[in-house]
Formats: C-alpha cells, sequence, structure tokens
C-alpha cells in the first residue's frame, strides 16, 4: 500500500526548506558541497519508498533519488564546477567497517534519498569526502545526466562480482536482466566470464545478446527441472566447468531467488542484488552439501566507482542502449510506469531549467 505521506508530496517539488546563504544555496560547512543536478536515476529502491512501505531513515517528507550526477557549483575553491557522481552510499571513513574496506555497510553512512534529501531535485547539499570525480575524456562520450546509472544501477553489480571472487573462464548466471541486471552481465563479460542471461522478456534478452552476452534464456512458463536441465546444456555448449558456477540473482523477486538457489551446484557462490519484501522458500542445507556460498550485497564502496568509469572511459562498457531520460516534471508518470513494468530501460529523471 502506499505511504500515505510520500503519495501526497509531488515529487516535482525540490527539496525542503534549508536555511539559505546569502548566494541563494543552503547553509553549508567546510565538509560539504552543493551540486547541480544534471540526471538522477530512478531506482527500485525508490519505488521501495514510495509504494512497498519500505521506511527511509529520514523522517518524511523527504526527497528521494540516490542516483545521482551533476557539478559542484558551491563549495571549497578547488572543487567548484567539478562534474562528480554522488556514491549511493557515502560511509564515515574512520570506523571499524571502513577501516576493514567494508565502508559500504558502513553504520554511520549517509544515502541521498534515504538519510538525507536526495537527486530528485534541481541542487543537492552533500558531503564532498567520497565524491567520483568524472574525467573529461568520459564526458567525451556521455552526457553527465546519462552517467548517473554509474552511482548505483553499475556499481552494485561490479562490487557484488567483486565479493564472489569471480575469475576469468567462469561461469555466470544472471537472474533479471534490467535496469540494474543488464550491468551485472556485461560487467561479468568484461572481468572474463562465459555469460548466461535468464528473464522472462524477450526484448530485455535480445537487448544482452546485442550487446554480447555468450547466452540467453526465456524462462517463462519454465519449472526448476525443466530451466536446470537447459542451463546445463548451455553450460556444455559455451565449455564450463560443472562447478563453481556465479549466480547473480538481480530481478528482485522471490521467484527469481528461488530459482538462483536452485540453481547451485558445487562450490557456487549465489550472490543477491536484486531486493524483495517477499520471503522465498529455499532449502539452506543445500549450502552445505553443495559447500556452496551466498553472499548479499548493499551499494558499492567508493573507491570501486573509478573501476567502472575506467570501463566505460576504455569504450569497454556502453551504456547509451540501456537508459532513457525523461524531464524531472514527469515523474509521477515514470514512477508509475515503472512499477508497471512499461519500460524496458533505466529512466533518467533531468531537471527541467537549468
Amino acid at each position: 500500500m502506499e505511504n500515505d505521506k510520500i503519495k501526497s508530496w509531488k515529487m516535482t517539488k525540490l527539496n525542503a526548506p534549508f536555511e539559505l546563504s546569502e548566494s541563494g544555496f543552503p547553509e553549508i560547512n567546510e565538509q560539504e558541497v552543493i551540486v547541480k543536478i544534471a540526471g538522477c536515476g530512478v531506482c527500485h529502491t525508490d519505488l521501495s519508498f514510495w509504494h512497498q512501505g519500505v521506511k527511509t531513515k529520514h523522517e518524511l517528507p523527504l526527497t528521494l533519488g540516490h542516483e545521482i550526477s551533476g557539478k559542484i557549483v558551491a563549495g571549497p575553491e578547488n572543487l567548484l564546477n567539478k562534474k562528480v557522481i554522488v556514491p549511493a552510499v557515502l560511509p564515515c571513513g574512520n570506523c571499524g567497517l571502513c577501516e576493514n574496506g567494508r565502508g559500504n555497510i558502513c553504520q554511520n553512512q549517509l544515502m541521498p534519498g534515504n538519510d538525507f534529501d536526495g537527486g530528485f531535485a534541481s541542487h543537492i547539499k552533500v558531503p564532498h569526502k567520497y565524491l567520483c570525480y568524472v574525467p573529461e575524456s568520459v564526458l567525451d562520450k556521455y552526457r553527465l545526466a546519462e552517467l548517473s546509472v554509474v552511482a548505483d544501477a553499475i556499481t552494485t553489480p561490479y562490487q557484488v562480482l567483486r565479493k564472489s571472487e569471480l575469475q576469468e573462464g567462469d561461469f555466470a548466471i544472471c537472474i533479471g536482466v534490467g535496469g540494474v541486471g543488464v550491468y551485472g552481465a556485461l560487467l561479468a563479460k568484461i572481468l572474463g566470464a562465459k555469460v548466461l542471461a535468464i528473464d522472462i522478456n524477450d526484448t530485455k534478452l535480445n537487448t544482452a545478446k546485442e550487446q554480447g552476452i555468450d547466452a540467453v534464456l526465456n524462462v517463462k512458463g519454465l519449472n526448476l527441472r525443466e530451466v536446470k536441465q537447459k542451463v546445463r546444456e548451455i553450460a556444455k555448449d559455451l565449455k564450463v566447468s560443472r562447478y563453481g558456477w556465479k549466480i547473480l540473482e538481480m530481478s528482485g523477486t522471490a521467484q527469481g531467488q528461488e530459482l538462483g538457489f536452485g540453481l547451485i551446484t558445487f562450490a557456487s557462490t549465489m550472490s543477491i542484488v536484486g531486493f524483495t519484501m517477499d520471503k522465498p522458500n529455499v532449502r539452506l542445507s543445500n549450502l552445505m552439501a553443495f559447500d556452496a556460498k551466498l553472499i548479499g550485497t548493499w551499494g558499492c564502496k567508493p573507491e570501486l566507482y573509478d573501476d567502472v568509469l575506467g570501463f566505460i572511459d576504455q569504450g569497454k562498457l556502453k551504456i547509451k542502449n540501456f537508459i532513457q531520460t525523461f524531464p524531472m516534471s514527469e515523474i509521477n508518470e515514470v514512477f508509475k510506469n515503472t512499477l508497471e513494468h512499461k519500460y524496458n530501460k533505466r529512466s533518467i529523471m533531468l531537471p527541467d531549467f537549468d
């Protein structure tokens, strides 16, 4: 059921009232900057806050949006006019988790559109410590707004691939190749895996195939036994090992999670990237029997963002075919259409005015 406070909120509204400086921007301290937003991607997490009753950490009303790119327009002089991506997870950098390389789950972290007002606005006030600076060479290939998807849709699957210890020649099975999953499949391919994309949407699967994914499988109407048989045949055709499969669940559905778990074999690693409030029915003892791993991921630690920008800069990762842009004033319609699965590409909202 929709959260009434968010339902009644007009999402074309800019950030909630601030104490303004003489410049007209919110007051900032020496650790903060004002970023003029170029684009903000629409994520399933936003839909969870808006429609599915998932609570934000900051009390409502709150401006959503955590997939942000833009230009610094106020802050330290050496940072002015820098083009940046705002990481969806901003760690503190000082706690035990941060010091042990787990800044993505820092318990003092700040997430735009969750802990503070986010990117469905014209500007955002944000700490600058972990901003990702975009090289001009990348901007020669993409508009800054298009790069907003780096903040979550691309970096989140990249982090989980790194955590899964994926090696060149591994068999990677990507369940759900929508706005996040397709990047997981493409990144697995870049890292040297043989990749199978699984979905129930032929358009998404055909797009993945056109971008070089090794094999695709539409599982609509198939039972688990039938899917497992087809996956084994594909694995044989691709000449990959029968063991050690890397399974990435990115559909954010209980059915996808149950399917992924059902595909676990000896020494497999299953990674959960998609989010759902539903509870799958699985037998956890399979992990014991197959000596397998089940891992999760939350966002991406900022130090990995440069890797992704490097793939884009080198032309290894192409993103234009997987994104579409809309004016911010259409955000209510875009949210509804996204909820109804009317889009096959990641939506990016653009402020209506400079």
